[in-house]
């Protein structure tokens, strides 16, 4: 099951949504992107715009081309754009609830051959499949953030997601210049979420039993490891938050205790320290 056209529709236009949709756009793709709000639209559509700006500033994109890709996104609160879409992404909150709610959803909608992808970072991709009547095209692309930026996407194969929708996937993100690794065997966390799950929750635990700072363990896995940036210091990138969910989904699948979150990093997002887009996380900033 080769992807024949090239729309695409992506379900969310956060951080993630809108990062897929503006290299979709730049590669060709016809986007539409979905939000359930004007206001959240106009955020995606701004935020993709800046980056868009950014690249031609420093002359890494031509401004026809970044005016092409924006032609080609078009927003819309109507989950029914997306009947027609070739690959539809998913890049909601990382709540099961919502994420089954939507593809329960878009089973009634798309295509016989429509590809039907979750940007989870951490939840089972059978789980979310269950809820519609084709879980053989339903796969997960788990891309990175800044997705512009950041080369990766984890192709996650579900436990009835065909070798066809596979396939498919990866031809859709390898179009949008994304390297990708492919999941077996569908894991809570999948590869790299449990690998990032588990050192930020020691780091965070080393940090708060005071066996050292967070700035020195950042250092040591910088310098000690050849890690670009420290498991704290990603914490705060990514978001506190994000990775505190995505920890407890894991531990919540897997009951090992390596993955359960301190007590100081749930009063953390209870506080609202959830690092770069709050201010303040494990670093001021």
């Amino acid at each position: 099951m080769a992807v024949v056209g090239k729309k695409l529709a992506v379900v969310g236009a956060g951080l993630m949504g809108s990062g897929i949709a503006q290299v979709s756009a730049q590669a060709g793709w016809d986007v539409t992107l979905r939000d359930v709000t004007g206001e959240a639209l106009t955020r995606g559509t701004d935020g993709i715009k800046a980056s868009y700006e950014k690249f031609v500033s420093k002359g890494k994109l031509e401004a026809s081309a970044a005016e092409a890709a924006l032609a080609r996104i078009t927003t819309t609160t109507d989950l029914d754009a997306a009947a027609e879409a070739d690959v539809v992404v998913e890049a909601v909150f990382e709540k099961i609830e919502v994420k089954r709610e939507i593809f329960g959803r878009l089973d009634t909608l798309v295509k016989d051959g429509t590809v039907l992808a979750s940007n989870t970072s951490a939840i089972p991709i059978t789980k979310i499949a269950a809820a519609t009547s084709r879980p053989e095209r339903v796969v997960g692309t788990h891309f990175f953030s800044p997705v512009p930026m950041m080369a990766l996407c984890e192709l996650v194969r579900g436990h009835r997601t065909s070798d066809e929708t596979l396939a498919a996937a990866r031809e859709f993100a390898e179009s949008v210049g994304k390297t990708c690794v492919v999941v077996n065997r569908d894991v809570a966390g999948f590869v790299t979420t449990r690998l990032i799950s588990a050192l930020v929750v020691e780091a965070a635990k080393l940090q708060e039993s005071g066996v050292a700072t967070a700035e020195d363990i950042d250092t040591a896995c910088k310098l000690g490891f050849g890690h670009a940036m420290g498991p704290l210091a990603t914490a705060d990138l990514t978001g506190v938050d994000i990775l505190l969910h995505a920890s407890e989904n894991i531990y919540a699948e897997s009951r090992d205790p390596k993955f359960a979150p301190p007590e100081s990093m749930r009063r953390m997002v209870d506080a609202g320290d959830i690092g770069r887009k709050s201010g303040r996380g494990y670093y001021d900033h």
